[in-house]
Order: C-alpha cells, then structure tokens, then sequence
C-alpha cells in the first residue's frame, strides 16, 4: 500500500498537474451510474479520527455490506466506522467508540425506496467494544433465513447472529470467532461442503498503537510502509454446526505469517466443485489456495503465476474479485494496489494457471496513476459481459506533496468489458474520494445492478445504475437445501439467444465489504433464459425457459434430478 515512486507526467505525454484527468469514453450508450445518496437518505460519515501520529488504522477503512437482513425483499446497507484515537496512545490505551459519530450503522430500506438508520434497535453500534472496525462479511451460517454479520476490526473480530426479528446478538465467545490481531476482509464459503457455511478471515501486520514509528519526510510525517511490521496469518474457521466454529488454519494448510492480507475473494478456479482462496497481500507475495477437497488447501500462487505481477513485483495489493470475464466458464481475477502500479488482471487458462493480461487487456493503462481498493466485476449496462468497478483514492493524505502528479482524492473508475478489452466508461460522477469498500447489488430490484462506496473520512455515496435495465436481464436469487442455505459456490450456466455466461454466488470480494448475494444476469436482447445450475452439494438442476425482466426464486432440489 505504501509505495509514493515518482512519475513523471511527461512519461505518459501528460502536462503537469493533468495527470488524473484522463478522459473516459461514452461506451455505455444510455447507462448512468447516478448519486443517490441524498434521494436514498443513505445519510454515513466514516470518522476515522485522524491524528498527528498516523495511525495505520486511519487510513484503512471503511467497509460496507448489503444484506436484506430482514427478509422483506428489500435491500439493506451496512457501514463500518471507525473509533476516536488520542495524539499519544500509551500501551493499553484503547479506541473510543462511544459518541455517536463513531458507531458502525445499519440502514433499513423501507418501501418507499429510502433508508432509515435502524443501528439502535438492530444493536450493531459496537459502542461499548473499544474497536477500530474495519470490514464486513454476510452469510447464513446456521441456515435458519437470515442473514448473519461478521465485523472486522482491530484488534479482534466479532460475530453477530441475526434473531430474525430485527436485532442481532453477539455471538462472538461462544462461536470462538474473535479473529485476534488486526482482521480485514473476510468471506463466508463452505470450503468442506457439508452444508454450514465456514469462515475465512485475513489478517494484516502484527502492528499496535504504541509501537507506531516515526515515518516520512524531514517535515512531513507519513503513514509508514507494512515493511516494518510482521506479517499475520489468515485464519479459516470450520463451521461445527452446532453454533461454534473451530480454528483448522494450521490442520487446512492456511498458516502463513508472512501474509499481510488486505482482500479475500473465493472462487472454484478449476471447476472441481470445491472453493477456493485467493488473498491479495500488502507488499508482499499474494497467495492462491487451491481447494484440495480433503479439508487441506495447498498454495499456488507462484506456479498459476498470480503470486506477482508479470514482470515480477508484488504490488500493494488490496481489493480483489472473482468473476468469468470473458464467458469461458471459468472464474478469472483482479487485484487494485497503488498509484504507478497498475491494477492486475489475470485470465484463467484453464489449467491451474492464469494469464497476467494486465496490459493486453486494457486495465493497466486505465488504471496507471490511480489507486484501488473495493472492486467487483459487474454487469452495468446488461450487456452480458461482466464490467470493472473501482473505488479509488490513494493511501498517503501526503502524496500530493511527494508527488504533484497524483492526488489522495480520485474518482471512481469504470471500465467497460468489451468482450475482454476493457475501456473507460463515462458512467459515473467524476467526484474525487478517498474511496475504500465498494459493494454490489440491485438496490431498488429495478434489474440493474447499484453500487455503493464507503470512504475513509467522509461521507458514503450511493450509485444508481439508470439505463441498464433497458436491456434484458434475469434476477436468480437460490435457496439450498443438501447445500447451505445460501447456495453460496453454486455454478450458474446461463445460455440466451444462443450466447452462454457463468456466475457464481457470493458475497466476498471487493475491500472490507460484502454484496448482495443474488444474481442479475443481464441479456441485452433475450427475452427468456435457460440455466443450469451446480449447487454446492454436487446436484446439477436445469430450469429452461425463465422469462426475463423477471426476479425469479429457484430452490436446490432435495433429491438427485
């Protein structure tokens, strides 16, 4: 995260102080990603109290999820949010999360399409915690309907069960879910397939308040580089489906200090039926782990060549994303790091390995001289190739200083997928952030998929998509019943008017956030749909004919088809 190398804006024909403003091309015709925060009432502040110490906690956060976490078929958005630090933080001093300000939040939707904050009642402010919150990961884990929240933070994790009326509980003692140390993006999967949704959480520098260094220029402080801290280790819970989790990090082959891992995305990667991991590293070695499908995974990240970019630099790596972009079949990746290192992107080859096409495909040149964080593949104008989202802003409030030709501010990026090449899309407002989480969903079930950022020290926006829905598209939402509940790793083939995609279900990826968990398939012109889907269990069920421009609920079938 931490790299301020120069460039020169003469090295891209760029004239000084211009080199953000690169133009983005009309390519989505009649598709507008709209600022709906105020007509939504989606009213956060992210306080990340910030100090003359440069806390590394400050520059961080925030997370946000979208859940329905009440079951009305509407969407509902959570936020992460910090905690008030002092100047000085001696040795067992502790973050204050108490005044209002700093309380996480949990916005309802009601039927009117507006939100209204619900933090109170729900009990998620962690007022009383003494945590500096960070991310957010959603899932049924004891299949009962609801949806479940877990809640990164330094310096512990915390669980909270959804009773299904409203409130949640903190089950964090009793589940051993606590996650010790500094947890950042975290994923629900079940990496055994028995039917309970697991836990995999990622870990960042072995780092503490009082032993923050002196770092940056003769007049200037900075936050300091991960280099002078430890790593830390993921930690994978095993769902023991009775309301407890058991740590099998070390027995799943996942213990490996010399991570610092900002984003977690978890995918099939080679179609064998068992998830599994990719975690993007801070300044070091990512790490792919393969699924081995006997409750082991094995690293392989080196020889699938995703470990380091292409020409062999581990970037500061931080959001992260699974999806097929080009409609093979197979899950394909990127990574965001920093400014001057372009974002990753990697194509599945499908054999165990991937095609860094960072630069063939259009990403890096994009994405040159910005900095990313949340990122998802979405389908935004329902054309039936998945797009790039970004939220961006750099890390060090600083840069500007050591740098004049980037800036700590930048605006959301999206690059329109076409058909594997990808270009910027004049799609969204050019406002600058200081972006972090970004996450997905079809807010207002409109058949367009929204988006919403949290950033660090401001206000959260809220995207609209206006215009995607003029094409044709499909809503799945699944139901397991031998798979988890929320089917999330079940395989979805599309096929419409004769072109084919693939989804998976998920809530993971991005930075610190979680999305919605439902499909929106889009199918430019097809006016109906067959799909087959591979549920988690290993059962294969085909529906054909699924109209579009409809929402429609396919449960798992309770016996082999």
């Amino acid at each position: 995260m931490w790299r301020p190398n120069r460039l020169r804006a003469g090295l891209l024909g760029l004239p000084a102080g211009a080199a953000l403003a690169l133009a983005a091309s009309a390519v989505f015709s009649g598709t507008q990603m709209v600022d709906a925060t105020a007509s939504w009432k989606l009213d956060f502040t992210h306080r990340n109290s910030p100090t003359a110490s440069k806390y590394l906690p400050e520059a961080m956060g925030g997370g946000v999820a979208i859940f329905d976490f009440d079951n009305d078929g509407r969407l509902d958005v959570f936020f992460t949010n910090g905690a008030a630090l002092r100047e000085q933080m001696p040795a067992g001093t502790r973050p204050v999360k108490t005044a209002p300000e700093y309380w996480n939040r949990l916005f309802h939707q009601k039927p009117d399409g507006t939100f209204t904050d619900v933090t109170g009642r729900a009990g998620l402010s962690q007022a009383a915690t003494g945590l500096y919150t960070m991310g957010a990961a959603t899932g049924d884990y004891d299949n009962d309907g609801f949806t479940d929240l877990f809640v990164t933070a330094f310096d512990r994790a915390t669980l909270y069960h959804n009773n299904g009326d409203g409130t949640f509980s903190d089950v964090t003692a009793r589940a051993g879910t606590d996650a010790p140390g500094w947890s950042t993006s975290a994923a629900f999967l079940d990496f055994d397939r028995d039917g309970y949704l697991d836990l995999v959480v990622a870990r960042y520098a072995v780092w503490s308040f009082d032993r923050n260094p002196v770092c940056g220029g003769p007049s200037i402080r900075a936050y300091c580089h991960p280099k002078l801290f430890p790593g830390a280790s993921v930690v994978l819970y095993r769902n023991q489906r009775n309301g407890t989790f058991a740590d099998v990090t070390r027995r799943a082959g996942l213990e490996n200090t010399g991570g610092k891992g900002l984003g977690v995305a978890v995918a099939d990667i080679d179609n064998d039926g068992w998830p599994d991991l990719y975690i993007a590293n801070d300044s070091v070695q990512a790490f792919l782990y393969r699924n081995q499908g006997d409750g082991t995974f094995r690293d392989l990240s080196l020889a699938a060549g995703v470990g380091y970019s292409e020409d062999g630099v581990a970037p500061a790596g931080m959001g992260t994303d699974f999806a097929d972009l080009d409609n093979d079949g197979y899950p394909d990746l990127v990574v965001t790091d920093l400014s001057n290192e372009r974002y990753l992107l990697f194509v599945n080859r499908r054999d165990l390995t991937f095609r860094d096409a960072t630069a063939i495909s259009g990403v890096g040149k994009a994405s040159l001289l910005f900095s990313g964080w949340g990122v998802k593949f979405a389908d935004l104008n329902n054309d039936g190739w998945k797009d790039l989202f970004v939220a961006q802003g750099h890390v060090m409030d600083t840069i500007e200083t050591e740098n004049p030709h980037l800036r700590y501010l930048q605006p959301a990026l999206i690059l329109a997928n076409l058909q594997g090449k990808f270009e910027p899309a004049a799609a969204a407002p050019r406002t600058p952030w200081a972006g972090r989480g970004a996450a997905t969903g079809d807010l207002d079930n409109d058949g367009d998929l929204d988006v919403v950022v949290a950033n660090c020290g401001q206000k959260a926006y809220a995207l609209r998509n206006d215009g995607g829905n003029r094409k044709s598209w499909l809503g799945l939402t699944l139901e397991g019943t031998v798979s988890n509940r929320d089917a999330i790793g079940a395989r979805v083939k599309l096929t419409a008017a004769g072109r084919t995609q693939y989804y998976s279900v998920s809530t993971s990826g991005s930075y610190l956030s979680a999305s919605d968990k439902r499909i929106v398939a889009g199918l430019d012109q097809a006016v109906a749909a067959d799909v087959e889907i591979t549920w988690p269990s290993g059962r294969v069920q085909r529906v054909n004919q699924l109209a579009a421009r409809k929402w429609h609920r396919i449960e798992e079938p309770r016996t082999p088809q």
